[in-house]
């Protein structure tokens, strides 16, 4: 079940690693073409819009797949000096704190971008409706809750640290 479980949560994840990366590119091509133009003294329109909002799907685009390799910031001074079972308790917590900050940052944004809709709220040059950026923010959010909250789930019941596996993986890589 869980196995289920891990490969569509995966699947997600990579999904949101994917927009994620969409955003990147297009946030550095809206770059190039303003740098560019801003040379031969024509920048391009609506460009800070673009940056701003893009910018959104780049930074939640990436946080489940952050939490799924383990690379959010971690203080891990004295685990080695915990026991594992103490440790592990401590990466459930962790876990679990991030998916509810998750939610509620996924609630918050709900609310906003109804009122964005409510109030027709745009981006000043382009006129981009706010609440697409803020729907998109939203979901994001709710991949990486569930992500992390999967995650603790995993420690809860088997034991098994996806982060640790990927980390062990990644460092047998770089070894051949």
């Amino acid at each position: 079940m869980l196995l289920h479980l891990r490969r569509a949560a995966d699947g997600l994840i990579g999904l949101s690693a994917f927009l994620g990366a969409v955003g990147a590119l297009i946030e550095v091509g809206v770059i190039v073409i303003d740098v560019i133009g801003r040379a031969f003294g024509a920048p391009l329109f609506g460009s800070q819009d673009l940056i701003t909002m893009t910018l959104v799907i780049v930074v939640f685009g990436g946080m489940a797949a952050c939490d799924r390799v383990g690379g959010h910031i971690s203080v891990d001074v004295l685990e080695k000096s915990y026991p594992p079972a103490m440790n592990r308790w401590i990466n459930i917590v962790s876990a679990l704190l991030g998916a509810v900050i998750f939610a509620f940052i996924a609630g918050a944004v709900v609310e906003s971008a109804g009122l964005s809709r409510m109030l027709n709220l745009s981006t000043n040059l382009l006129g981009l409706p706010k609440a697409w950026f803020q729907y998109a923010l939203c979901a994001l959010s709710v991949i990486t809750a569930l992500g992390m909250l999967l995650r603790a789930t995993e420690l809860a019941l088997s034991g098994r640290d996806v982060t640790r596996e990927r980390r062990a993986s990644d460092v047998a890589q770089e070894a051949a």
